[in-house]
């Protein structure tokens, strides 16, 4: 069995940023990325013999039409000596026009299934490389209805959509060869007429029913949205009994979605071509019956031609929701290409430095605003941090101290100034290199829906022994063993199974795993009680020897025993230097201290 490693390498050998073979065409048109997509790779073949194999099958339909006409025509004349030629003939050719279409719908439906397959890893592995600014502007309900409906859609266009329309098109122009070549040229006249009404009425009803489905796929994105941010936040509406104003939010929102599925269906009622069918038989039978009546025709090929007028039925009835699925996919790769599209703020710099690290990190007038912002977060900040320090961030609420740390692992991008980690610029570093060697701990971390070894071991392939080393430094070992699983206990969805310092617990003994060069903790033992934070403090100091380490942190404890303080103020760095040096020399850091605990100056130099 393959490791999850050489799954990766062999997932990114066929699509990958370094490899990705739609990146030009996504720029063009959704039409163009749509056919780049079908023509991929070996789905050539496939759309050849699918080709191939409708025109045959239409062929033997048509054929079989005029065979049974000849068979009653010469039953009507009394020549039965061929009767058993025309009954095996029209049974293998019956035969053979079902394996055919078999084996065509066979292949349409690989061909559509390939289709899904490769756009959903294309649009995942896309989103998975966007910066951090542009998810944060994005909702996550739409989001998922794109990568779910919208990519799911793609797949109908392939198979029935495209495939029935290529289909439909056979059996409007071969009947119309067989009818040319076996009966008088006159009966044409009512095949290609209908052909012609046919294709003008599916011209206006095609460009009718494409602004409804754009708009049918956009409202279904909305409603995901709102159903995903009252899920999310399930547990504040409980707590608030705001149930039923979520309910009215989402029935307005659905109320939408279904307004444009009755306006899809008024245009789909004013679809004329099946009466332009009916019409059509009819007239086409009158005609032959005229025919027939001056002795141009006999009854068997009155019968063989009004057979090939009925195969106009298949075109006629499917084309009312083909060309809704068209629309439908079309509007749904639109949708994927504006997420796609969009430019990423981070560039990955592939072909960057790619080395270890240090840990030595210069913030040289730094300047930063949000995407969309207008009032800078961090405003000319500079300070220098040597290799194995470790550096405090205090200040008050909205400070700017997580968007601090998050520049230094280019989550965001500096507007002015740099950030240079040992001496060289982080845009110059390979973004894969650079993230692989630092460790973010949040105050409210993330754990995925599996075991908790996989949670701990996230990010690289360990051992059991290495996990549960990496648990004991963090004081998760002993919680972890007291469950009946075990490391093989799962956490549920963002680890609701756990509390929270049992989830810190874990993310601490996930960075300890990656081994950092750089680790950032912001306010990780914030759910941690004193005595197991005694000991998570004294692991640290052990395990991060010759390691940079931020902490964004008010307690005290951590504080005192960091190499530098930096307080920010607005944005700003109104003092740094020790603890000891602060208290005696800046007011804010006396402020935020002295306030906290409501002691003396000297009682905080004397210790906590």
């Amino acid at each position: 069995m393959r490791s999850e490693s050489s799954e990766y390498t062999a997932l990114q050998s066929e699509f990958s940023p370094e490899h990705d073979p739609f990146k030009k065409v996504r720029q063009k048109s959704s039409n163009r990325w749509i056919i780049s997509h079908l023509f991929h790779g070996t789905n050539k073949i496939i759309i050849f013999i699918v080709f191939f194999s409708t025109i045959l099958s239409a062929n033997l339909q048509s054929l079989n039409m005029v065979i049974i006409g000849n068979a009653i025509s010469e039953f009507l004349v009394g020549n039965g000596s061929n009767l058993l030629l025309y009954t095996i003939s029209i049974l293998f050719v019956g035969i053979g026009g079902s394996l055919v279409r078999l084996f065509n719908f066979m292949l349409r439906e690989i061909l559509a299934q390939r289709m899904e397959r490769d756009t959903r890893k294309e649009f995942f592995m896309i989103l998975l490389g966007k910066s951090q600014s542009f998810h944060d502007r994005q909702k996550v309900g739409d989001i998922m209805a794109r990568a779910t409906d919208d990519v799911r859609n793609l797949n109908f266009l392939v198979s029935p959509a495209i495939s029935l329309i290529f289909e439909s098109f056979t059996n409007l122009i071969i009947p119309i060869i067989y009818i040319f070549l076996f009966y008088p040229p006159e009966l044409i006249i009512t095949p290609i007429g209908f052909t012609i009404v046919f294709l003008c009425a599916l011209r206006s009803y095609s460009r009718n029913i494409g602004p409804v489905s754009r708009d049918l796929r956009s409202q279904y994105g909305r409603m995901g949205a709102v159903l995903n941010e009252a899920l999310s936040g399930i547990e504040t509406i409980k707590g608030t009994a705001q149930e039923s104003s979520e309910v009215l939010k989402y029935y307005r929102s659905a109320k939408k979605y279904r307004d444009f599925y009755i306006e899809q269906g008024r245009v789909q009622a004013k679809y004329l071509p099946i009466l332009f069918y009916a019409l059509s038989i009819t007239i086409g039978l009158g005609h032959s019956i005229f025919l027939y009546i001056n002795g141009l025709v006999d009854i068997g090929q009155i019968v063989g031609y009004v057979g090939l007028l009925t195969l106009y039925r298949f075109p006629t009835n499917i084309s009312i929701f083909v060309f809704s699925y068209i629309k439908l996919a079309t509007a749904g790769a639109e949708r994927l290409l504006e997420l796609m599209n969009q430019e990423t703020e981070i560039d990955e710099n592939i072909e960057g430095i790619s080395k270890d690290i240090s840990g030595k990190i210069e913030f040289k007038k730094v300047s930063f605003t949000y995407p969309d912002g207008e009032t800078p977060v961090l405003k000319n900040i500079s300070f220098k941090v040597d290799q194995g320090m470790t550096v405090a961030i205090v200040g008050t609420t909205g400070a700017g101290k997580t968007t601090l740390t998050k520049l230094i692992s280019r989550l965001y991008d500096i507007e002015r100034g740099k950030i240079l980690i040992d001496d060289i610029d982080v845009k110059n570093y390979s973004l894969k290199s650079l993230r692989n060697q630092i460790s973010y701990i949040e105050q409210d971390l993330f754990l995925f829906s599996d075991t908790i070894f996989q949670n701990i071991s996230f990010g690289r392939v360990s051992s059991k022994e290495e996990v549960i080393y990496a648990a004991k430094q963090a004081q998760a070992n002993d919680f972890i063993m007291n469950f009946p699983d075990g490391y093989e206990t799962k956490v549920g969805e963002r680890g609701v199974t756990l509390s929270g310092g049992e989830k810190q617990r874990i993310a601490i003994a996930r960075a300890f795993l990656t081994d950092p060069r750089i680790l950032i903790l912001d306010d990780s033992t914030s759910a941690i009680d004193s005595e197991t934070e005694d000991k998570i403090q004294k692991a640290i100091r052990n395990i991060l020897k010759d390691r940079t380490t931020f902490l964004i942190t008010h307690r005290l404890s951590q504080i005192r025993w960091a190499d530098l303080i930096i307080v920010l103020k607005k944005g700003e760095i109104v003092a740094k230097g020790r603890h000891e040096e602060l208290i005696l020399t800046s007011e804010e850091y006396r402020k935020i201290f002295v306030k906290k605990f409501d002691v003396k100056v000297e009682e905080l130099l004397d210790g906590e």
